[in-house]
């Protein structure tokens, strides 16, 4: 009772301090309270949602054939599952220490399961569409941008003249360029130096165009976490006769680390969102799906549900990054205090 009477009174000292501050609450709370009203009159009665559940498969999985469509989604259900037992924060040692190893091995899982072999039908990446593939660029280019970042960042801090400068060079440049030059050199460009008969598989360039441009900016993120490495740790590790590589891995990349994690969530939120960009080149992602459905003449005119579905799609991705990025950064420092 007494909680409840504290958050009256704060509400009534912040919203209703005098007069004046009451209108503008008042005028708030109605404004909001309208657009409510509106969005959900047409969420549930306006809108024509035949457009996303008749193409739910799509969305989900593109054009992948529909009697090997168990492949993805057993990709899709991994994910969900590693994401399930991440946030439980299991209390056995021996599965907190298999949740990272898992987390490395669901890319080249998902390449099996997608592109198939040992076993397998294989599946031209043509085949592959939606959900599916916005989440294994996503998660392709963070596995490799960002241990590739984080050798460029101590590189840029390395004592090495000729390191160093390249370092700065390669980060400088691709934060310099923007991000659809990139992905179009490397869907449109890169096959026309290429020797006559040697392909680059299309989904194979676009991750790695994701990757080298975001691992700039992984790269000034981590060099931000270790220039707050106060050097007197450094000096007292060197006392203690701890060498370089003992130092970076057991006292300086941690702490960085955990510094930089929330602008590390927020790299991958922006790699997520880019993902789109590859429906200008081609790649059938979730915006490349919805681009198609459109053109449907069954959907014509349907722009505002497939964009409103589409939106609340990458809410629900971004939501969860983020509360994974929380947890990981809470238990990292947990860990540290441990320590």
């Amino acid at each position: 009772m007494n909680h409840l009477s504290e958050k009256i009174n704060y509400v009534r000292r912040v919203g209703f301090s005098n007069v004046f501050d009451g209108l503008i609450t008042l005028s708030f709370i109605f404004c909001i309270g309208f657009l409510l009203k509106n969005l959900l009159q047409w969420l549930f009665f306006r809108a024509n949602w035949t457009v996303v559940t008749h193409n739910l498969s799509l969305y989900t999985f593109g054009i992948f054939p529909p009697d090997q469509r168990w492949r993805p989604t057993l990709w899709l259900f991994s994910l969900l599952a590693l994401t399930t037992v991440t946030l439980l924060r299991p209390g056995l040692p021996w599965v907190r220490k298999l949740i990272p190893i898992a987390w490395i091995s669901a890319v080249p899982v998902g390449i099996y399961l997608l592109s198939g072999g040992l076993g397998l039908l294989p599946i031209s990446s043509r085949y592959w569409g939606g959900l599916t593939l916005t989440l294994f660029l996503m998660a392709s280019s963070a596995l490799i941008a960002f241990p590739l970042g984080m050798i460029f960042a101590i590189g840029r801090q390395s004592e090495h003249f000729l390191i160093k400068y390249l370092s700065a060079i390669y980060i400088d440049t691709l934060r310099a360029i923007p991000l659809i030059a990139i992905l179009f050199f490397g869907q449109l460009l890169i096959p026309l130096f290429l020797p006559f008969g040697l392909e680059i598989n299309r989904v194979l360039r676009a991750v790695i165009a994701f990757a080298l441009f975001v691992s700039a900016y992984v790269a000034e993120d981590i060099r931000g976490g270790l220039q707050a490495i106060p050097t007197s740790q450094i000096e007292a590790a060197k006392a203690l006769g701890l060498t370089d590589f003992q130092i970076k891995q057991f006292i300086v990349l941690p702490q960085a680390i955990t510094i930089a994690i929330p602008a590390l969530a927020n790299q991958a939120i922006g790699l997520l969102q880019n993902t789109s960009l590859m429906a200008i080149l081609g790649l059938v992602e979730l915006l490349g799906i919805s681009r198609s459905i459109l053109a449907n003449p069954e959907f014509i005119g349907r722009y505002v549900e497939v964009y409103v579905w589409l939106a609340l799609i990458y809410w629900l991705v971004c939501t969860v990054i983020a509360i994974l990025s929380r947890h990981i950064e809470q238990r990292m420092k947990i860990g540290k205090s441990h320590s």
